[in-house]
């Protein structure tokens, strides 16, 4: 018997003051049972950094098609395409012909190693950025997850915080390669 998705519901309250993006977000995000609660946890990071009323989680690992999250525009266009965790770079590259906008958020120990033998061949790629989340970080971040949770994000001079009323992790971030 196929295992279920677990189904987590979020209240996400975004202040993004560099964006000028105010908005309250009900989230329902479905957990692969592969898919552990530090990584749910960057997917839903991933949606606070790049708020808007078209992005979306898709069905992510459930559909080798698809991101994470992505941003259609009004035809259906691919604006952003997010994936997380280490994806290879065919999949980058699918990504990056498919859409205006790709964004990969890293976020393991064996990150480094994966992005010293990914870079060279998705250099070419203009419209991609990859940014890593330090381990620190994502287990905080991983501390957060509840079936039901309310939580704030802040973003200001790039600075980014979330808090579920109790805790409150600050997010660094390291870019690896931005769009050019």
């Amino acid at each position: 018997m196929a295992l279920k998705a677990t189904i987590y519901k979020a209240e996400l309250s975004i202040a993004d003051m560099d964006r000028n993006y105010y908005a309250t977000h009900s989230l329902t995000l479905a957990r692969h049972p592969s898919e552990t609660d530090e990584r749910m946890m960057v997917r839903l990071l991933a949606f606070a950094i790049h708020a808007d009323e078209a992005l979306s989680f898709t069905k992510g690992m459930f559909d080798v098609e698809e991101p994470d999250l992505w941003q259609k525009d009004l035809t259906d266009a691919i604006q952003l395409w997010i994936e997380v965790g280490q994806p290879d770079d065919r999949r980058i590259l699918k990504g990056c012909g498919r859409s205006e906008h790709v964004i990969v958020y890293s976020y393991s120990a064996a990150s480094p190693i994966w992005w010293k033998q990914l870079a060279n061949k998705v250099e070419r790629a203009k419209n991609l950025t990859v940014i890593n989340l330090p381990s620190e970080t994502t287990a905080a971040l991983e501390k957060m997850a509840q079936r039901s949770m309310q939580l704030q994000c802040t973003i200001q001079d790039g600075q980014i915080w979330l808090t579920d009323g109790t805790e409150t992790v600050q997010v660094d971030r390291e870019t690896w390669k931005s769009e050019r």
